[in-house]
């Protein structure tokens, strides 16, 4: 099973018109970006109810049709959303759950002390309509003010990925899973920091470094405040359980004259998921 999967910190929508970087300006260099990539599944961050309604609209230029699934981080349509897009004629999602970063996941804009605002998890269990194979997608942006909930919430990922208790919901062990988001840190192997935490405890392989050399674009900062590439730390990840095989990746700087769609990159990779077909549940 090969998906081409992206993660992408899109910018909550600005409507200020004395913005340089306000979302109608940005708006259709987006629609250009995804609808030329028009991924099978995006893994999105930031974005707001109206602003995503916007990017469904305009991704159908890709000539795929695609849905999405999310909540806001404050409930309902209120505050930024964990989206997650699919191509309806690829993916089906069997079932799918949103969860925060907090002592009890479940409670609705919940938030880890000495957070910055509240953060959340969406994932889905995808089936695949090529190949009959199924797998779990999860998606988080994670605190950017506080350590301590990243540790949270990577701790808590790892509990949803690894080994899932109740309050989380069961996920069937011999799925795969992908990853995707803006961790507000870069990847690097610090002990005990939150890339350690998931790729360690939580048994999960950056598809960055996994690609092959020749098959991945050059290395930028992944957050680049619509400055464009330069070096620096990759904070925006696409992580994959074992079993998975990436082929490719690459951090898109796509620009149309001169404007960036997001103050972040987004990240992309081509995985090889394997067999696993998984329960037949709709």
């Amino acid at each position: 099973m090969e998906l081409h999967v992206m993660t992408f910190n899109l910018r909550y929508a600005d409507y200020d018109s004395a913005s340089p970087h306000s979302w109608p300006r940005r708006r259709p260099v987006m629609a250009e970006l995804l609808t030329r990539e028009a991924p099978d599944l995006i893994g999105t961050q930031e974005g707001l109810h109206r602003q995503l309604r916007d990017i469904h609209v305009d991704i159908q230029r890709s000539g795929k049709t695609y849905e999405w699934i999310g909540m806001g981080r404050e409930g309902g349509s209120r505050g930024e959303f964990m989206a997650v897009f699919y191509d309806t004629g690829r993916l089906a999602p069997v079932e799918y759950e949103h969860f925060w970063i907090f002592e009890n996941p479940h409670t609705v804009g919940g938030k880890w002390p000495r957070s910055g605002s509240p953060r959340m998890v969406t994932w889905v269990r995808f089936r695949d309509l090529a190949g009959g194979g199924e797998f779990y997608a999860l998606n988080t942006h994670l605190d950017n003010a506080g350590h301590g909930a990243r540790i949270g919430g990577a701790r808590l990922l790892v509990e949803q990925i690894h080994r899932p208790a109740a309050p989380l919901p069961p996920f069937e062990a011999d799925l795969p899973r992908v990853l995707t988001g803006d961790f507000n840190v870069p990847a690097t192997a610090e002990e005990g920091g939150v890339y350690d935490i998931l790729l360690r405890e939580g048994e999960m392989t950056d598809s960055w470094t996994a690609a092959p050399p020749d098959r991945r674009s050059a290395e930028y900062r992944t957050w680049h405040d619509y400055e464009g590439p330069a070096p620096g730390p990759r904070i925006d990840w696409i992580l994959t359980s074992p079993g998975v095989r990436t082929t490719s990746a690459k951090i898109n700087t796509f620009a149309l004259d001169g404007r960036y769609p997001s103050d972040h990159f987004p990240v992309q990779a081509v995985l090889e998921l394997g067999a696993s077909q998984g329960g037949s549940g709709d």
